[in-house]
């Protein structure tokens, strides 16, 4: 079975270990999500590629969820000694030597997929992760300008969501570089090919919807043979983890599984999906998702062990088999 993941971070990490537990025999494509990535001190730096990276090469510290296990910090602390900016993102020593790998091939002219698949080399992984774009993108999210009262200013999403957890309004997202940047290679293939595509519990506006911006990559989508199944990020009126109802907002959709899935909408109708996986809890809502085209089921959704997470991507395979029949 061939199967294609859009993947944001930590949530399309977690599903991915459950995917793999589930059909361990199947050959997987991630398309990550790179719209998250910054340059700091220098460095390019990946979080959604990393996180996906680290968590299926057995790297990453389970109990943070992101970054490396057994990290230790010096460089970070010599840096705040130094008074260097930002303090607010810091890069644990183990992690650094990922980005300086990558920037330093950035730099002599490899693209950015080629220096995923060598990074991934090192960790064995068992999917093929695919950067969604070589170009660079990057998401900015429009705030209230707290020094001009009355202003609003533009920061990265690294700013928005690390430094001011995300705590203050979103009144816009803005995706610089998009609408320039090209899929990366292979991604329109693995998205044509596939015999199921899924949509894990990732943000559905700063992860699944920049992948989808890519121009070539939603109507990809909208043209393929396989069925196409995601997994609500919402569980009652919020998010599993993160900030995906601060960022639904500031794009007027409703924190809520149904919204959502008429967010990202039926492929009968022009959108990207043809199955939608919400929680039990919210089963009353899917007379709204079916009613839209969208083939509605409800099963526990909490990522809470393997297990469960495997239990979860068996509900989207099912559901992606019965829509094939």
């Amino acid at each position: 079975m061939r199967l294609t993941v859009l993947a944001g971070g930590v949530g399309g990490a977690t599903f991915l270990r459950g995917l793999l537990a589930a059909r361990p025999d199947a050959d997987i494509t991630v398309i990550g999500n790179t719209a998250d990535d910054i340059t700091l001190f220098g460095l390019r730096v990946c979080p959604d590629l990393d996180t996906v990276m680290y968590t299926l090469g057995n790297g990453i510290s389970v109990e943070r969820g992101w970054g490396r296990e057994d990290e230790t910090w010096v460089v970070k602390e010599e840096l705040a000694a130094y008074g260097v900016q930002p303090t607010w993102f810091g890069l644990g020593d183990r992690d650094i030597a990922t980005h300086l790998v990558r920037t330093q091939m950035l730099d002599a002219g490899y693209g950015l997929s080629a220096v995923t698949e060598a990074l991934c080399a090192r960790w064995q992984l068992p999917v093929r992760l695919l950067p969604m774009s070589d170009q660079r993108i990057e998401t900015h999210v429009v705030v209230d300008d707290p020094e001009n009262p009355g202003a609003r200013k533009a920061i990265h999403f690294q700013e928005y969501w690390v430094r001011l957890h995300a705590e203050v309004p979103a009144h816009e997202i803005v995706v610089v570089g998009q609408e320039q940047a090209k899929p990366g290679p292979g991604v329109l293939e693995a998205i044509a090919d596939c015999d199921v595509l899924l949509l894990p519990p990732s943000n559905p506006v700063v992860s699944i919807g920049t992948i989808l911006g890519v121009p070539g990559i939603r109507d990809a989508v909208r043209a393929t043979k396989a069925p196409v199944v995601g997994v609500s990020p919402i569980i009652g009126t919020g998010p599993v983890r993160g900030m995906a109802d601060k960022v639904l907002a500031a794009i007027g959709v409703k924190s809520t599984a149904a919204a959502v899935g008429l967010h990202h909408g039926s492929r009968t109708t022009g959108g990207v999906l043809d199955g939608w996986l919400i929680d039990t809890s919210d089963a009353d809502q899917l007379y709204e998702i079916n009613g839209a085209g969208i083939a509605g089921h409800a099963v526990p959704l909490w990522m809470n062990d393997v297990p469960t997470t495997a239990a979860i991507a068996t509900a989207a395979l099912d559901l992606a088999e019965r829509l094939r029949r």
